[in-house]
């Protein structure tokens, strides 16, 4: 089985690529040769998921996936959330979203946050949905250099180090995005038997 993962963002790739079997090939916008970028004008993530793939199967008429995460801030009313890549600006780096949710944390005492990932999958015209959680906290000042986004400020609940501070092996102990992914190759694998 093929699928095109409707993304070119390299560490989303790096972290779902060694999460499918041999069986399920998979190609990046890159790697089918599309150019073409996507906007997430939507509220949700879930609707910026759905974007994405949809754009990309009426393009190519191939099965394919896309995904959209959001940081949920408790203190926050669930700020940043969807303009989680955004939440400092239009073009803001990572450090500029990072220090601008540390300030908007400065006096709060419930630190609690959580990563959520949505992936829509279209499977011969159909979507489907998966959804992965990883709860956790925000931590006073950014450490690691490891991983992308917010994972310099972000503890998983179960764990004293930030994202940034571990391996790719370790954070997928925790990690929202493999949670969603297990979901989808679980349904995909699934699917397979019925052919």
């Amino acid at each position: 089985m093929e699928l095109i993962f409707a993304t070119n963002n390299r560490h989303k790739i790096d972290e779902i690529r060694p999460l499918l079997p041999a069986a399920i090939k998979l190609r990046t916008l890159r790697e089918a040769g599309i150019e073409q970028d996507i906007p997430e004008p939507h509220p949700s993530l879930e609707e910026n998921a759905r974007e994405k793939s949809i754009v990309i199967y009426n393009l190519v008429k191939t099965n394919c996936f896309s995904e959209d995460t959001g940081l949920e801030v408790r203190a926050l009313n669930g700020a940043p959330g969807v303009k989680s890549a955004r939440y400092a600006g239009e073009n803001a780096v990572p450090e500029q979203n990072i220090q601008k949710l540390l300030a908007a944390l400065q006096n709060e005492k419930d630190r609690s946050a959580r990563f959520r990932t949505v992936i829509s999958l279209i499977l011969n015209g159909k979507e489907y949905q998966f959804e992965g959680i990883c709860e956790g906290r925000i931590s006073e000042t950014p450490s690691g250099i490891s991983g992308f986004g917010y994972d310099p400020v972000f503890i998983p609940d179960g764990a004293t180090q930030c994202f940034a501070e571990m391996s790719l092996e370790e954070k997928q102990v925790f990690s929202h995005r493999r949670k969603a992914t297990d979901q989808l190759v679980d349904f995909l694998l699934e699917e397979a038997t019925k052919l």
